[in-house]
């Protein structure tokens, strides 16, 4: 697993244990080379983004409990492939990111001043 350092390089803050997410599913939005889909970028999924996101073929709101998903609903923090929220971006459908929970390597694929813009915990 990468060093837990978010944007700031700081220590990474946990993105949601209730609904448990990240790719090691340790509360944080943790990574490693082994996560191809870096889900790094912590959000609060909003009922737009999750219709969105469905549409695009990755249906979060419906729960699968074979994985132990229990589905997201508007309002949950999750931690989110950095593509996809840039696509989500791209489409005006991107939800708000929690920058201090936000893994560095979601840099590689999201400029930071994209993610501040959309930026739920800065003053």
């Amino acid at each position: 697993m990468d060093e837990s350092l978010n944007v700031f390089d700081e220590a990474l803050e946990s993105c949601s244990e209730q609904p448990l997410t990240g790719f090691f599913r340790d509360g944080c939005c943790n990574t490693s080379d082994q996560d191809v889909g870096s889900h790094t970028v912590c959000v609060q999924v909003t009922a737009d983004f999750l219709e969105f996101s469905r549409f695009r073929g990755n249906d979060l709101s419906t729960p699968q409990p074979e994985f132990g998903f229990p589905g997201l609903e508007p309002g949950d923090r999750w931690c989110l492939c950095a593509a996809r929220w840039l696509e989500a971006h791209e489409h005006g459908m991107a939800p708000k990111v929690y920058l201090r929970r936000t893994h560095k390597r979601a840099l590689e694929i999201v400029p930071m001043a994209t993610l501040r813009k959309f930026a739920a915990d800065l003053n």
